[in-house]
């Protein structure tokens, strides 16, 4: 059974930071892209940030740019979400995805359930 687990939201200072993990169990991990999204109320879910499998290469979303950074231990399993600079608008539901597209065409697609980070003063 796939899960992953995300931590580390919770109340951040506009101009503070937080950092959000996410804890992988029951798949390969290392052959997973990984994927930071988040969803505001009212707003459609969008990608923030996301790493290869080998963590060899990141992209991130326009409101994440030059501010937050995602990274992945493979040997832990685990995937982070650095966020400096918060803003007010950063506050969100956010979700960790896995995906994986193998050889033969399927496709995997996990989600875990999400953690609130709220950035008021």
């Amino acid at each position: 059974q796939v899960q992953l687990v995300e931590s580390g939201g919770g109340l951040g200072q506009p101009g503070g930071s937080l950092r959000l993990s996410c804890a992988a169990s029951g798949l390969a991990f290392s052959a997973y892209a990984m994927n930071w999204y988040r969803q505001a109320p009212g707003k459609e879910r969008e990608l923030v940030a996301t790493v290869t499998n080998a963590g060899g290469s990141t992209n991130y979303g326009d409101s994440a740019k030059g501010r937050f950074t995602i990274s992945r231990d493979n040997a832990k399993k685990t995937v982070y979400l650095q966020m400096n600079s918060l803003k007010p608008e950063d506050t969100a539901v956010y979700y960790c995805n896995a995906q994986a597209r193998w050889v033969d065409g399927t496709i995997d697609n996990y989600w875990g359930q999400g953690t609130q980070v709220t950035v008021s003063s």
